[in-house]
């Protein structure tokens, strides 16, 4: 796979690069910045862009913002967020935009090579990856509006684990229940939150997390409003 790297850290740049490079995948690009990226997709025409969240100069929502307009500019391009905390404005705005798979992980919680180079490959083959902490934030931000608060327990444990990527016998596995029982739960969530229920794949986590931000009380997401001024 061909991956651009949009990231200011020298060390986690090449450290990404090597570590990548190692496991066959052919770097194409390696940014301290995001202020060449659009001219470097256009240019190398990468499968994945792995983003910063934040980067020079004002080390705020630069990152965010290119990955947006990344996926913007094409529509096929695969988008890897890393970030250093959960900036659940931003990750909602990915999610719902239409493009290519998304993923969304937190950098202090990456401690498994091989897990993380198995999301490279699971983003590659159009899942979404969003980090388990991530998935959280987005849910709970949006726990008061009436159509999640129709879940289940058990149904928001099951829309979580759909959200992070997992697949119906890997959901049986962890939440020990039978592969009907998830079936059955699965049509519960998309009935009560009023979607069509077609495949259970990419679009359908695509279209969970888009409806539930659609429908927030807080109102729609503002693109580059920033969140507790933490850092990256």
């Amino acid at each position: 796979m061909r991956i651009l790297i949009v990231e200011d850290s020298v060390l986690l740049r090449e450290g990404l690069s090597r570590l990548l490079s190692d496991a066959g995948h052919e770097i194409v690009g390696a940014l301290p910045d995001a202020s060449r990226a659009l001219q470097e997709v256009e240019d190398t025409d990468p499968d994945l862009a792995i983003v910063d969240v934040r980067l020079p100069p004002t080390f705020t929502d630069e990152g965010i913002h290119a990955a947006l307009a990344l996926r913007q500019q094409d529509s096929k391009l695969a988008v890897l967020v890393l970030s250093q905390y959960v900036e659940e404005r931003y990750a909602s705005d990915l999610i719902a935009q239409p493009g290519g798979a998304i993923g969304y992980l937190l950098k202090d919680r990456v401690t498994d090579v091989t897990e993380f180079l198995e999301s490279i490959d699971r983003i590659r083959e159009g899942a979404t990856v969003l980090d388990p902490e991530v998935v959280a934030q987005l849910l709970t931000r949006r726990s008061r509006d009436e159509k999640l608060m129709r879940l289940t327990d058990r149904e928001r444990a099951v829309l979580s684990l759909i959200a992070e990527g997992k697949s119906n016998g890997a959901i049986s596995r962890l939440l020990f229940v039978s592969a009907g029982a998830v079936e059955k739960h699965i049509t519960s969530i998309f009935s009560k939150l009023g979607l069509e229920q077609d495949d259970i794949g990419n679009r359908r986590v695509l279209a969970v997390l888009a409806h539930i931000d659609a429908t927030s009380p807080q109102g729609p997401i503002v693109p580059g409003s920033q969140q507790n001024g933490s850092n990256r």
